[in-house]
């Protein structure tokens, strides 16, 4: 079963975006010794088998050919869900010290054109407590269909960096440093971090709408972004089962890289088993996130 989330109210020591937790000795000397987020990424590769989802995905679609829910929508709503569950997927390791989010944040970056050179738009998605695969679904499709009527960006965090790259390097570079600074110490403005996916809980790239294979993706020491996630093209691959017979499958491979600092590796592979339990029950996708999937471990 998941794990509460705190409600307490604010202490001294909080962020805006985050309540200050009291971190184990190890990795309470970790963030001293390895203060960097790029120094504490580690990387995993995994294949996931979607047969059940893209099974229930079409008889789905079937019903409501006017409207597509894509296997992306759903790895969305997985991830959301895993992290609801498994509070500690939302920390993350700023200012030498370990927080933990109220709400989750998932982001992306979507072209505006498949095309050479054309632009690309950040987008933050927090889903509610009441939010199902269907809510998801449309918030996301609304959002880039949105973003997709213009040819550059129109306002937002996107908008804002376009009119700071044209600064002189000399300012933007000083401008950066105090930026940086700020963030150290989770006092930044909310202007320059509400809709950035270095301040989400999971940021996530989705390769296979571009037939590319999941990568793995660094970090950034900037911003509070612990999880960064690579979804491959959906495909047919053989697999093992567990009876010993041999299946031929639709798989999705993911190239994942997590701060080490947030939690241990249990916890991440206890996270990894929730998430492909959705995966093989995919009708878990339309009940609200807020209720417990009922996972047993």
């Amino acid at each position: 079963m998941g794990e509460e989330r705190s409600k307490s109210p604010r202490r001294w020591g909080d962020r805006r975006d985050g309540r200050w937790v009291k971190a184990p000795g190890l990795q309470t000397i970790m963030s001293y010794l390895m203060p960097k987020r790029t120094d504490c990424e580690v990387y995993l590769h995994d294949t996931i088998d979607a047969t059940e989802l893209t099974a229930w995905l079409a008889e789905r679609n079937a019903l409501h050919p006017e409207y597509k829910t894509t296997v992306f929508h759903c790895f969305v709503t997985v991830m959301a869900r895993m992290v609801r569950e498994r509070p500690k997927m939302n920390r993350f390791i700023q200012g030498w010290r370990m927080f933990e989010r109220d709400e989750v944040s998932l982001s992306f970056v979507a072209k505006r054109r498949f095309a050479d050179g054309a632009d690309e738009s950040l987008m933050v998605f927090v889903p509610g407590d009441g939010d199902t695969l269907d809510d998801v679904s449309r918030k996301i499709a609304g959002d880039v269909r949105e973003m997709r009527k213009s040819e550059t960006s129109t306002g937002g965090i996107d908008a804002l960096l376009d009119s700071l790259a044209k600064l002189p390097r000399l300012f933007l570079a000083a401008f950066v440093r105090v930026v940086r600074w700020l963030d150290f110490w989770g006092v930044n403005p909310k202007a320059l971090t509400e809709g950035d996916p270095n301040y989400s809980s999971v940021f996530l790239s989705n390769l296979g709408s571009i037939r590319c294979p999941a990568v793995y993706h660094h970090l950034n020491n900037y911003g509070t972004n612990s999880i960064m996630i690579t979804v491959g093209t959906l495909h047919k691959e053989k697999l093992l089962m567990d009876d010993g017979s041999e299946q031929i499958r639709d798989v999705i491979d993911i190239g994942a890289t997590l701060d080490e600092r947030i939690a241990d590796g249990f916890y991440f592979a206890r996270s990894l088993r929730l998430a492909k339990h959705i995966f093989a029950h995919p009708e878990l996708l339309d009940r609200p996130l807020g209720e417990e999937s009922g996972f047993e471990y």
